[in-house]
């Protein structure tokens, strides 16, 4: 008996361990070192090699004019045959792409292509040169190669099948930087981390791990903002050395309502007063089913008649009774509540929504 009383005492203190340090987190995860962030690249550019799917040169003055003006760098000229031009395989695309911190000369990066005119599928298509610009106007990178979609395109006579969006694809490594964007890190003498979740208890706890484990460097400014003081430290071991600490983030009580999906999402810290609920709908089914009759066999003048039958249903979902959810209950008593009661999604997107007007539910509510 002792020896199995101690191996669940054990048990339970394992499992009492693990479920705490499953709460944390490393701060790497939750914060960013402000200044070290990616820059959105665009252009403009032409996929040719399609199957008959691109734009349409009459529609699409736009890619009927970059084709006259690629052809021209080429040393082709058609202006004179601009109104000639009919090809089907070319498409004129808007490419996208982040270009990484601290990403060198003649590093690749991926890019995104998206059609930009009619063109009904890019699925096999070529990106040629096009120079990525940054928000200052300069050129950053230069991208081409074979687009892949991952969509699949069928189409017969009588019917289509589709699957994926075959106007939209990737290049993997489709880039090549070309301008880097200088940022002098290891000069540093101070630093600063920006949480993507601004919360001043998080902020707090992030300060005291820091302090605790390398110094008092830390100091929280604000809810999103940690300074560290490096006081002549390694800026790179010293950010080595933070990013691995772990700290218990702490998240406001927030329910989230996406009602044209109708997803509901809700924290953990999200608490209900007393309150009482009961949902029910009136149903009414109507129902035909009408009977044919027929006269009786060697009759005279009998004929053959549809006689209408009707049945009228009316559920008032009596059945469902009123439910009290006691005083701050936790997350879990609200879903197993709200289950009990047989309410689906849509209808406990209305309880929440009038539990809030109430003054009963705790949280944030966010209806999108």
């Amino acid at each position: 008996m002792s020896r199995t009383l101690a191996a669940l005492l054990v048990g339970t203190m394992l499992l009492l361990a693990g479920g705490s340090a499953g709460a944390q987190v490393r701060i790497k995860d939750i914060a960013d070192v402000e200044g070290v962030r990616e820059n959105q690249l665009v252009g403009y550019g032409l996929v040719v090699g399609l199957n008959g799917t691109g734009d349409k040169l009459d529609s699409a003055v736009f890619t009927r004019e970059s084709l006259v003006g690629m052809l021209e760098r080429l040393g082709v000229n058609t202006r004179d045959q601009i109104t000639k031009l009919e090809t089907k395989n070319l498409a004129a695309v808007m490419v996208t792409a982040e270009l990484p911190p601290f990403a060198r000369g003649g590093s690749r990066i991926d890019v995104a292509v998206s059609a930009l005119g009619d063109a009904t599928n890019l699925t096999g298509g070529t990106l040629l040169v096009t120079p990525l610009l940054a928000a200052d106007g300069e050129v950053y990178a230069v991208a081409q190669g074979a687009l892949a979609t991952g969509a699949i395109s069928a189409r017969g006579a009588a019917s289509s099948v589709t699957r994926g969006v075959p106007t939209s694809g990737r290049i993997a490594n489709g880039a090549t930087v070309e301008r880097e964007v200088s940022y002098h890190l290891e000069k540093s003498g101070a630093l600063w981390l920006g949480l993507r979740n601004p919360d001043l208890t998080t902020a707090r706890r992030i300060e005291a791990a820091i302090n605790h484990a390398i110094g008092g460097i830390a100091h929280a400014t604000d809810p999103r903002t940690v300074m560290l003081d490096l006081q002549g430290r390694d800026p790179i071991a010293t950010l080595a050395d933070v990013e691995e600490l772990r700290v218990e983030p702490d998240s406001p009580a927030v329910v989230v309502i996406e009602e044209a999906s109708g997803t509901i999402v809700m924290g953990a810290n999200v608490r209900i007063s007393t309150v009482a609920i009961a949902q029910g709908n009136l149903t009414i089914r109507v129902t035909e089913t009408p009977e044919v009759s027929q006269p009786a066999p060697f009759s005279r003048g009998g004929t053959t008649t549809t006689v209408p039958r009707t049945q009228v249903q009316v559920d008032d979902q009596h059945d469902r009774k009123l439910g009290i959810l006691q005083g701050s209950v936790t997350l879990r008593d609200l879903v197993a509540s709200l289950n009990a009661l047989g309410v689906g999604p849509r209808d406990m997107i209305s309880i929440l929504q009038s539990i809030k007007a109430a003054g009963a539910l705790q949280a944030d509510l966010v209806v999108r």
